[in-house]
């Protein structure tokens, strides 16, 4: 049989040549580059302009130190600064001690029902600041249920800030003191019991000393919450400065701006050492934890159990009930006098123009932030710890990435007016708009989200990586079948924390709303302004009822999804 040469077809010109394949190398870097310019763009820009803005006369023009020598030289603007710093002591010396009180029931007792106990002291964190300060005023305010324990003093003024940022901020501290009293080493208990130490004293020597680092990070997040925020201030704080509503007072009521960013970077000035007092704090923490450590497990002690359990108890009746008159008082026709319940006060629009749009405008802000937020926080905190490619650019990214950890709502707020309201600025046209409250809000919460992600990621072998540069597989393969999939209970995680606080926030997003842009939680405080507090109450529980609606899909999705998902992390008994 003959064989017939075939001779070898002629190739187009372009097919003749090899594909060009840009480099992996350079891909990562443009990715980290780009996460590097956004984080600038929404996080460093609008902190420099609001500093730039502080430097500038209120008729235009450079005024140096001006501004600050004309606020410390005004007695009721410098009164503002120490009732602020005053507040947020008092808070801290509160809630600390009752939060480790909490936290020590919870962690080194035996008491029942631990599980209902958290959840019930954790139910603040899915309110509006707002509503704590509004249920005072149904439970102390002049017409409220218990207004005679204050014995003749008004609860609208430094007594009602206090008690309300007690309310709002014991769960912030509880979740920190719990962390660290979950981590102890059984064997000095029992080396302890074996030398017949007393009670007291292993609490002195081993206890306390233990959760040292946890009980100095309360503190300072209390203080630091309690310093910036804006909601309790004004709904219940009366004619009582703080420098939240100063600020607010400046920049929205009087049109001054540089004065404006005066308040906000005196503002910036606690949180930062506070932040700065706390990292230093927890570098000198040793590991509580050895390869050799026992997990320590509370002896059953029935009389302590039970002094936990009414301590627990007690402390989270008080929170339960203070949200829950708020919540009844929603559904109260005419608070105190008419007791019959009625959904008048959900009719928003007999007592707002804008009816219900501000509660759509929150969810579709609030979903849209989760999302992106996710994608954007997760994939940069990838690019950053697995990516070994522009390490100047990661590092860059990395400290950007903290950044807002020091930064109060209220004052991101403000860079974002001076920033994005610019005339100079061709992003202007996003002042106004739900695109932008998202951006602000992402950028708000950024930290703890990147921090959330990034520790997820590090529990992750990269032994991945290396195996998938060996076999030449692309990094983005490698995140979207290896990473992603073991991280997804994180992922899910980052989406309701996100969604949460976006649902939330007010101090941050309270200067860029637009008239076609206002957010739920705006509007309680333009409703408790209009003296609608029923209104407003009946707002701020939609709010809360959709947060607690987002935690319950959550722990939905993890039993479904995730268990189904993610059989791999279940162990099988073997024959």
């Amino acid at each position: 049989m003959t064989e017939t040469a075939t001779l070898p077809l002629p190739l187009p010109r372009d097919a003749a040549r090899p594909a060009r394949r840009v480099p992996e190398a350079a891909i990562a870097a443009a990715l980290v580059a780009g996460l590097c310019g956004l984080l600038l763009l929404i996080i460093a820009l609008p902190l420099g302009t609001l500093l730039l803005k502080s430097l500038e006369a209120p008729a235009g023009g450079f005024a140096g130190l001006d501004n600050f020598r004309t606020y410390f030289g005004t007695p009721t603007l410098v009164g503002a600064l120490l009732n602020s710093l005053t507040i947020a002591g008092l808070t801290v010396l509160v809630v600390v001690p009752l939060a480790f009180g909490y936290a020590y029931a919870l962690t080194r007792t035996r008491v029942a029902g631990k599980g209902l106990l958290l959840a019930a002291a954790l139910l603040p964190i899915f309110a509006p600041s707002l509503l704590s300060g509004i249920a005072l005023t149904y439970i102390l305010g002049n017409q409220g249920l218990l207004r005679g324990l204050l014995l003749g003093h008004s609860v609208y003024g430094p007594i009602g800030i206090v008690v309300a940022e007690c309310l709002y901020a014991f769960p912030h501290a509880l979740i920190i003191l719990v962390t660290a009293l979950s981590l102890a080493d059984g064997r000095l208990y029992e080396a302890a019991a074996a030398m017949g130490t007393p009670r007291w004293r292993v609490f002195a020597t081993v206890t306390l000393p233990g959760a040292r680092y946890g009980i100095v990070s309360a503190a300072f997040v209390v203080f630091t919450l309690v310093v910036t925020d804006f909601g309790i201030p004004k709904v219940i704080g009366g004619q009582y400065s703080v420098l939240a509503t100063d600020a607010y007072r400046q920049v929205v009521g009087q049109q001054n701006f540089p004065m404006g960013a005066v308040v906000g970077l005196l503002m910036l000035v606690p949180a930062i050492l506070a932040f700065g007092v706390d990292r230093l704090v927890q570098r000198r923490q040793s590991a509580l934890l050895s390869a050799r450590s026992v997990p320590y497990a509370p002896a059953e002690r029935p009389a302590r159990d039970r002094l936990a359990l009414a301590y627990a108890g007690l402390l989270a009746g008080l929170i339960v009930a203070a949200y829950g008159v708020a919540v009844w008082a929603s559904f109260i026709r005419y608070w105190p006098y008419n007791l019959a319940l009625t959904l008048d006060h959900y009719d928003f629009a007999a007592t707002d123009a804008d009816g219900w749009a501000p509660y759509r405008n929150s969810l579709a802000m609030a979903l849209a932030v989760a999302v992106v937020g996710t994608v954007v926080v997760f994939t940069g905190a990838y690019l950053i710890e697995r990516l070994k490619a522009f390490r100047l650019g990661r590092g860059l990214a990395q400290l950007l990435a903290m950044l807002p950890l020091a930064v109060p709502g209220l004052v991101l707020g403000l860079g974002y007016v001076f920033f994005f309201n610019a005339p100079w600025n061709p992003l202007n046209a996003l002042y106004g708009s739900l695109a932008l409250l998202a951006v602000n809000t992402l950028a708000h919460y950024y930290t703890v989200a990147h921090v959330t992600a990034t520790t997820a990621i590090k529990q992750i072998d990269p032994e991945f990586e290396a195996v998938s540069a060996s076999l030449q597989v692309p990094f983005w393969q490698t995140l979207r079948r290896v990473t992603l999939p073991i991280c997804l209970p994180t992922v899910l995680e980052l989406a309701v924390y996100l969604f949460v606080n976006a649902m939330t926030t007010v101090s941050a997003v309270i200067f860029l709303y637009g008239p076609d842009t206002k957010l739920a939680s705006v509007a309680i405080v333009h409703m408790d302004e209009a003296g609608t507090t029923a209104s407003a109450a009946a707002m701020a529980s939609v709010i809360m009822a959709t947060a607690l609606g987002a935690r319950l899909c959550l722990a939905l999705a993890n039993r479904l999804l995730v268990t189904r998902l993610q059989g791999w992390r279940r162990r099988e008994t073997l024959a």
